[in-house]
């Protein structure tokens, strides 16, 4: 194999956990997968996969050469891109991050649209609510929902999502429910914190024509948008969420909303990406897409 098939052979094995699957992906026989690897390894002087019985992983020196394969490849791509005219048919690998109850509810139940689209590109969606570097992991694209805090990044605006204040009927039968806003105080809530360990998301409501933010007392937080809305739906807490996830919660009647009176500020959803990526084909038609889906959902993002 060639140093660049050998790169790629490499990424594959990092993200499926797997020689044979990478190896079968690929088209090549498992034997010149690892005879590949090993050959890279003797080149660069150090081990970068560990292996067991079940599962391959990098090693810390293969996590940062992993890093590196991602961008190197990925401008590779965009440049073949670029001189191939291919804007109207991408190829490539597309990273892309996202919260998992927006993967689930809204983009895999259509995905098998965008790959009927575009059959040339390979998706790599991975999912959680940590911040990530995009640039240093090699991902192309996060979606997040809250006001862009890195300016460095170019941002597009995808939806505005209609937010409530919510809570189980067994946490109102044991504090009761509040009848306005400056009730929260005395009231406990699920605190939802970000990577960096910072529990800076307090809630916000309309009160007589501004935007007023709420911090209630609680004893647990969390960083995953599922267990937030499980501590909810467990008495842990009130929470403020967007709706569409909790539709089911809501119908069966193991959710109930409180505070109706007064509005949460919708929760607007952005796509965001590097600058060197704002003409990648790849980036611009999944944002395209992703953006019709949010429109279809949500409405005009209003931005």
């Amino acid at each position: 194999m060639d140093r660049l098939d050998t790169l790629q052979l490499f990424t594959r094995i990092v993200e499926l956990g797997s020689f044979s699957r990478a190896a079968d992906m690929l088209d090549v026989p498992r034997a010149t997968a690892t005879h590949a690897i090993q050959e890279l390894e003797a080149r660069l002087g150090t081990r970068l996969l560990e292996r067991t019985t079940r599962h391959v992983r990098p090693t810390l020196d293969g996590q940062a050469y992993y890093e590196r394969c991602v961008l190197v490849l990925s401008e590779l791509d965009d440049a073949e891109a670029a001189f191939r005219h291919q804007a109207s048919n991408p190829r490539g690998v597309l990273r892309v991050d996202m919260n998992g109850v927006h993967a689930r509810h809204v983009v895999l139940p259509r995905i098998q649209e965008f790959h009927a689209r575009y059959p040339q590109i390979e998706l790599v969606l991975s999912s959680g609510d940590r911040l990530v570097d995009l640039v240093r992991e090699g991902v192309d694209c996060v979606i997040r929902g809250g006001n862009p805090r890195d300016l460095q990044l170019v941002a597009r605006p995808l939806a505005r999502m209609p937010q409530g204040i919510f809570a189980s009927p067994a946490y109102l039968a044991a504090h009761g429910a509040p009848a306005h806003p400056a009730e929260l105080a005395a009231h406990q809530a699920v605190a939802f914190f970000a990577s960096s360990g910072a529990i800076d998301y307090p809630f916000l409501l309309e009160v007589d024509g501004e935007t007023r933010q709420y911090a209630p007392g609680g004893w647990l937080a969390v960083n995953d948008a599922d267990n937030y809305v499980e501590a909810a739906l467990r008495g842990c807490g009130l929470i403020q969420a967007p709706r569409f996830h909790l539709e089911a919660a809501l119908a069966e009647g193991s959710l109930v909303e409180v505070l109706a009176g007064w509005p949460s500020p919708a929760l607007p959803l952005t796509a965001l990406y590097p600058q060197r990526r704002q003409l990648s084909p790849r980036v611009r038609v999944f944002v395209d897409w992703i953006a019709q889906l949010y429109r279809e959902r949500f409405g005009a993002s209003g931005a």
